[in-house]
């Protein structure tokens, strides 16, 4: 580690749980982040921030001028530019250090090929069927997802780690049948609430490339920002789960 990467990173070196060996995992961790709007605006900031050495963002959608309110990656001027050269811009702004990969192809083809090459996974999207495509892969690959949600005033948050004998994974929480997808769109959404489950998502992240404190796997925790109320919940694997008791992995 260079003398301005001391110098960059010096806030987070001196934390005796992180220090010069943990800033250089972050050097050296990749990250992908599906999803750059409410969530993954404020996590791919700070992650780009702190030092993740190969972000990968990704999302097929261009910036609209009701995703302002939230978004805070995104700008005025950058409406009606994909949101992964948007954000990759301000990312680079933060910090032109770290490497940045855009997609605005993942799918069911190719989406295990780029979760195997990452050391966790953030899913910032708000639809069931992405997010279950997302999971899936995580467990195929055996890489960490850290998955958040946010609605209203409320949010959830996890690490899910479905590969492990004991552990669950997204959709043992959540059964693939059943589900109606709830989204902001039709339901609304203060900002403040997402900009603090997508940093709390980040945080996450990290905290799992560094083995760090509570991680929060095989728990819920679920946010009431109106009440400012914080409530976590165990979370048990699903002995019926189709995809991490009966995926081949």
């Amino acid at each position: 580690m260079d003398n301005q990467n001391l110098l960059r990173y010096s806030r987070q070196i001196l934390l005796p749980e992180v220090g010069e060996e943990g800033q250089q995992k972050l050097l050296n961790a990749t990250v992908l982040l599906v999803g750059i709007g409410g969530l993954g605006s404020p996590s791919a900031m700070y992650l780009a921030a702190a030092g993740i050495g190969h972000l990968i963002i990704a999302d097929f959608d261009q910036v609209e001028l009701s995703n302002l309110q939230r978004q805070v990656i995104h700008h005025t001027d950058d409406i009606g530019r994909d949101k992964v050269q948007s954000a990759k811009v301000k990312m680079l702004a933060i910090n032109p250090n770290v490497k940045i990969t855009t997609l605005t192809n993942l799918n069911e083809d190719n989406i295990n090929k780029w979760v195997k090459k990452c050391d966790v996974v953030l899913d910032g999207t708000d639809n069931f069927d992405t997010r279950f495509k997302i999971n899936q892969a995580c467990v195929a690959q055996h890489i960490a997802l850290v998955s958040a949600a946010v609605i209203r005033f409320e949010g959830q948050l996890s690490v899910f780690k479905g590969y492990e004998k004991d552990q669950p994974c997204y959709q043992c929480l959540y059964p693939s049948t059943g589900n109606n997808d709830e989204n902001c769109v039709d339901n609304g959404i203060l900002a403040p609430v997402a900009g603090m489950l997508g940093t709390m998502q980040a945080l996450q992240g990290v905290k799992v490339i560094l083995n760090l404190g509570e991680q929060l796997i095989g728990k819920l925790m679920i946010i009431d920002a109106l009440d400012l109320n914080f409530k976590t919940v165990q979370l048990n694997k699903d002995k019926h789960c189709p995809i991490c008791n009966y995926l081949n992995i």
